[in-house]
């Protein structure tokens, strides 16, 4: 754990391009954090964090002009809202 001062210097360096994020998830999440991170060579789970927000970023950007790239966004978001409970604290 970072000291109180560190982490002052940390939020007075970055205040204006960065914010820090502390969630609770299950177990689960963040085996998957660490298999993602490794598989595409990803610093950690914080970079798996930023990774999947790109791809998800990235499918609906494709979305707007890609039948095949909004139907499996579709699927996944459908898929999510069904098994909701599985992946939330």
């Amino acid at each position: 754990m970072a000291t109180s001062q560190a982490q002052n210097k940390w939020r007075f360096k970055n205040k204006f391009v960065k914010s820090q994020l502390n969630i609770m998830a299950r177990k689960n999440i963040h085996v998957y954090l660490e298999e993602i991170a490794e598989s595409h060579g990803l610093r950690g789970k914080a970079e798996a964090v930023t990774f999947s927000v790109y791809l998800t970023i990235a499918l609906q950007q494709q979305g707007d002009f890609n039948d095949e790239a909004e139907r499996l966004r579709q699927i996944f978001t459908d898929a999510y809202h069904h098994d909701r409970d599985i992946y939330t604290p």
